[in-house]
């Protein structure tokens, strides 16, 4: 989390009116410009026009952009538990 540009590690730091926090969100990054301090805790709507929001707009992902599944010959990857048995049985007798 930034306060005005510096980096801040601890929770108890004092904000006011100007202050600007960036911080992530999700897998974006948020900027929040503080326009003035609330009298009581109220709805996310009195909330809201607490603070303005400067962050840039998110780029929309397109959609499907996962590889396919890799495809493997029979009798590639992974052995089967039959296998190992097997595979320990001839480790056995060395």
């Amino acid at each position: 989390m930034r306060l005005n540009d510096e980096t801040i590690s601890k929770a108890h730091v004092l904000v006011g009116p100007g202050d600007v926090l960036t911080f992530a969100k999700a897998e974006q990054v948020k900027i929040v410009k503080i326009l003035d301090m609330g009298k009581r805790r109220g709805p996310a709507s009195e909330a809201q026009t607490l603070y303005e929001d400067l962050s840039p707009t998110p780029l929309k992902r397109a959609k499907n952009l996962s590889a396919p599944p890799a495809v493997r010959e029979p009798g590639q990857g992974r052995p089967t538990k039959a296998e190992r048995r097997a595979l320990d049985r001839l480790k056995e007798t060395d």
